[in-house]
């Protein structure tokens, strides 16, 4: 496992919060369009007034001096500062694999909506990822797919509280969930997939959107080799919703579930779930927004040293 400690002190937080502007936020907001509301299983605006907005927040970093935005969830720990995310959200290479950084100025806002921030802002302190991912080549995703998952451990907003307790709710985490199974999916998109909902609020990254549907692995090829253990759901979420949350068995009145993976890459799917050519699809192919599964293996002792690392 590999750590890496973010922003400690008074003035290093201060300094990531002020780096943050209106106009920096603004600058990772896509332009609106004139296309009308659409949504449907494969993405919607989250509008439902549950717990759920909550624990789903939008996160903000800098990666190789160039801002960027993912989503992470707050998840039940024992700081009551853990949230969970993509791997590439906290650290990267450059597009050709190689200058491996981790990410700086790194900020989490909890139930983001245009702009605002109802729960504070929480500044990262920790980030905690799988020693493999660190030799990750942008390359090789059937090696190192598995691993694009992370966890990040927060300092408390201006008001002292920690994340879990400022919003009032956390999602469960599981591991060895089996896949084959109904999920939601959540995250802060920046693009869609599709271009009839390019560019309307929940694509534009100013608003929470979600995918729900069958939960399915993908079954690489020879020419698309796949990492084993990724799942997810027919989706139109583009950029900026990797590291959103994989939900299994919500409570829709609460919005709470288990969290059993996070969103890493979109992916070109048949029927059976065999990868297709992502320049020439079939038309029995359709776009899934899949990621690793959360395995005892892997994810839990990243979860563990996150979860019980303390001021």
């Amino acid at each position: 496992m590999a750590t890496h400690e973010q922003a400690v002190s008074s003035a290093e937080q201060k300094a990531v919060v002020d780096y943050w502007t209106p106009e920096r936020i603004s600058a990772l907001t896509q332009p609106a369009s004139d296309n009308p509301p659409s949504s449907g299983p494969d993405g919607a605006p989250y509008t439902r007034h549950t717990l759920l907005p909550r624990t789903v927040g939008r996160l903000f970093f800098t990666d190789h001096d160039e801002d960027a935005s993912c989503t992470a969830t707050v998840v039940s720990s024992a700081n009551h500062s853990t949230i969970v995310t993509a791997g590439h959200c906290v650290n990267n290479t450059n597009l050709i694999g190689e200058d491996n950084q981790w990410a700086t100025n790194v900020l989490f806002v909890p139930g983001y909506r245009d702009g605002e921030a109802p729960y504070g802002k929480f500044v990262g302190r920790m980030g905690v990822v799988d020693a493999t991912w660190l030799e990750n080549d942008q390359q090789d995703s059937e090696k190192f797919g598995g691993y694009d998952q992370a966890f990040v451990v927060l300092n408390p907003n201006a008001r002292g509280r920690s994340v879990q307790d400022a919003v009032g709710a956390a999602q469960k985490i599981g591991f060895d969930v089996p896949g084959s199974r109904p999920v939601s999916q959540f995250g802060y998109p920046r693009a869609a997939s599709d271009p009839a909902r390019e560019g309307l609020p929940e694509y534009t990254g100013e608003r929470l959107a979600y995918c729900t549907g069958q939960a399915k692995e993908v079954i690489g090829t020879p020419e698309y080799p796949s990492a084993k253990g990724m799942w997810g759901t027919e989706c139109v979420m583009g950029g900026g919703s990797s590291g959103g949350p994989r939900i299994s068995a919500m409570d829709p009145k609460s919005g709470l579930g288990i969290v059993v993976g996070d969103n890493t890459e979109g992916s070109q799917l048949d029927t059976t779930g065999n990868s297709c050519d992502p320049w020439d699809p079939a038309p029995n192919c359709t776009r899934h927004l899949v990621g690793p599964q959360f395995t005892s293996t892997i994810t839990k002792p990243l979860y563990e040293r996150a979860q019980h690392r303390t001021r």
